[in-house]
């Protein structure tokens, strides 16, 4: 069975001329120069603010700073002066950003809530001088538009040249201030508590346990309810570089349960759950301050550190994933962490279709194996290049490959073929794709299973191809949105 759906790239296409050849159109990306990974998501007074590593000298990494951008509906992004600049010789490192509603800190001014970032200050090597890692705080009483450095930094330093990403957040639970903080060659998670931000007390540490083979980075610690329902776990989530699933980097996260000052592992040390089966998402963070009852939004850097400083984009170097929706749910398997776009990016939907001039869109699939062995779509196809999210069902994987999906010869490690386990209990391939110029984000299974993959197709790519082998697949149902950016 071959069905054919026809997309026309619009205007350039998905690989036209300009130095924006491959700007997203619904996915962040700053105007110009080099970004990795996200810092300080937190939502205070009406808006989402998104601060980023970034090199405001140039498209390769160095001189980390905080780049900061800003949206009311996560989809639009205006992006903001520098936030937090390298000074002194020390850059400012992964982190996070906290509401002080009681005025803890003493930094918050006319009897209001008041912002602190919390942020990894890095200070390089030196001839003898090993590199210094701390931990630092900064505050803003103006809505996050300006910033000033606290004059106590630093309010943590263990001497050591990798003790980073720390996640901060409020723990009712133990009525102080939580830090989760990497020690990446330890592999260990170490829990701090504070009641004012300024001076800490060791908690606990987790680790090692998962995937060891690298350096853990960018800590993350959020509570889910389980099936929607009133018993929670909390999500401790871990980068892991080099040595994930998918080579370079990638993340895992363990389900468990937080006392207030300890985490423990509900299953066994042993067993590795990764967040994305993709090579391209790392140091997702979720936002601090949501609504009361809201789950947690995350977003990712949508890089991978084999090829980052190597990918044909210009004026700019990286971009951040969709912001994702989460939940735990049940599975025969135990308690999983479930992926998907956040609702609201249907209001940049048009009108459903099989024929759309797209080269943003969402497509929505089923399709019964049948007797086929392998199904799947080819996207983004012409010039005998396209990109293959498919399902091997022999093997009970579902798997994206971009080795022919066009521009690949920039790093060896780019061309690839990404793969998941994924039982059908119906036989059914269910999956929600966004494609967004340079970028497809599958979500299988209503996102039991997340895999991101950056591509760079020629100019022409626009089509796309249902397929099967090794026997017949069954009527397929598909739908696919022509996603607009749209009025802010």
């Amino acid at each position: 069975m071959r069905l054919f759906i026809f997309l026309a790239c619009a205007v350039l296409g998905c690989l036209g001329q300009d130095a924006n050849t491959y700007r997203p159109q619904f996915h962040f990306s700053p105007h110009e120069n080099w970004t990795n990974d996200p810092n300080g998501l937190v939502y205070f007074e009406g808006e989402y603010h998104l601060f980023f590593q970034y090199n405001p000298f140039g498209d390769e990494w160095g001189h980390m700073s905080w780049g900061h951008a800003v949206s009311r509906d996560l989809l639009h992004w205006d992006q903001l002066p520098v936030a937090l600049p390298e000074q002194d010789g020390i850059m400012i490192f992964t982190g996070s950003t906290v509401i002080d509603q009681r005025n803890t800190s003493g930094f918050c001014a006319g009897g209001k809530p008041c912002l602190v970032a919390v942020y990894t200050g890095h200070t390089p090597e030196n001839g003898s001088r090993p590199a210094l890692q701390t931990q630092n705080l900064a505050y803003s009483n103006d809505r996050s538009r300006t910033w000033t450095k606290f004059k106590g930094n630093p309010v943590l330093d263990l001497h050591m040249s990798d003790f980073r990403d720390p996640k901060v957040f409020w723990s009712d639970e133990s009525k102080q201030w939580i830090m989760a903080v990497s020690l990446p060659n330890d592999h260990k998670v170490r829990l701090y508590g504070s009641p004012d931000l300024k001076q800490w007390r060791t908690l606990s540490d987790f680790g090692p346990a998962g995937a060891t083979s690298g350096q853990w980075e960018c800590p993350e610690l959020f509570q889910l309810p389980v099936d929607n329902g009133h018993e929670s776990r909390w999500v401790l989530k871990v980068g892991l570089n080099p040595g994930a699933l998918q080579g370079g980097s990638g993340e895992q996260y363990f389900v468990g349960r937080f006392d207030g000052s300890r985490f423990t592992n509900d299953n066994p040390s042993s067993l590795t759950l990764w967040t994305d089966y993709g090579k391209d998402c790392y140091c997702a963070l979720t936002f601090n301050g949501l609504p009361r009852g809201e789950n947690p939004v995350m977003i990712g850097w949508m890089d991978n550190w084999q090829y980052a400083a190597k990918l044909p984009t210009s004026p700019w170097r990286g971009q951040m994933t969709a912001p994702r929706k989460l939940s735990l749910r049940t599975t025969s398997e135990g308690i999983r962490l479930f992926q998907g776009p956040i609702d609201s990016i249907q209001k940049l939907r048009t009108a459903s279709s099989q024929q759309t001039k797209a080269h943003a869109f969402e497509m929505k699939s089923s399709v019964p194996l049948g007797t086929a062995q392998e199904v799947g779509w080819k996207i983004l196809a012409a010039d005998r290049n396209f990109t293959i999210v498919g399902y091997d069902r022999q093997a009970g994987k579902i798997f994206v490959d971009r080795t022919h999906s066009g521009l690949t010869g920039f790093s060896k490690d780019f061309p690839a073929r990404t793969e998941a386990p994924l039982a059908l209990a119906d036989n059914v391939l269910r999956l929600d794709i966004l494609v967004d110029r340079c970028s497809v984000e599958v979500f299988a299974e209503d996102g039991r299973i997340a895999m991101t993959n950056l591509v760079f197709p020629p100019p022409s790519a626009g089509g796309i191809e249902m397929y099967s082998k090794g026997g017949q697949a069954g009527a397929a149902s598909v739908k696919v949105w022509e996603i607009r950016p749209g009025p802010k």
